[in-house]
């Protein structure tokens, strides 16, 4: 049975030696859905939402979310993130955002936690600028959706 990489030998969290690892380009990708009712979405996309430019500020939450990871997720190693964007998609059809962030850095390990976390972070932005107006807004549906670099190499998401 493969042994738990955050787990020392006596069953201990800890986190993970890096130091042998070399520094290969790695980028990840993660999406999430944020479900709306039909007013709230158009007062985001016309710009007529009481607290402001809604996807504006997410973008910059989601952005110091994937700065500020370690903090957040006690294992995570600090990293020297060389970029960050932040894609919204409205669906009038089905009253959803779709959040998309890529992550890049040059690195001994990934930036998976990152990009989960820029997009966990900027769906909670979307919620808390839009609960004056409806509360029963849901997120949904974040996951990595690709990984590159690294010893594990390349893996997308399929559909599940």
């Amino acid at each position: 049975m493969k042994r738990l990489s955050h787990v020392d030998a006596q069953g201990r969290a800890r986190m993970v030696d890096i130091a042998e690892k070399p520094v290969t380009h790695r980028e990840a990708i993660a999406t999430g859905i944020v479900h709306l009712t039909p007013k709230v979405l158009h007062l985001i996309v016309s710009g007529q939402m009481p607290k402001g430019d809604v996807l504006a500020v997410a973008r910059v939450a989601g952005i110091m979310a994937a700065k500020k990871t370690p903090e957040l997720i006690p294992l995570c190693h600090p990293l020297p993130i060389t970029s960050v964007t932040i894609e919204f998609t409205p669906n009038e059809s089905q009253n959803t955002i779709t959040i998309a962030a890529t992550v890049k850095v040059e690195s001994k390990t990934g930036v998976e936690m990152e990009a989960l976390t820029a997009v966990s972070v900027a769906a909670l932005t979307i919620y808390d600028m839009c609960k004056a107006v409806d509360k029963g807004i849901v997120i949904s549906d974040i996951c990595l959706m690709k990984k590159t670099g690294g010893k594990s190499g390349t893996y997308v998401r399929t559909v599940r």
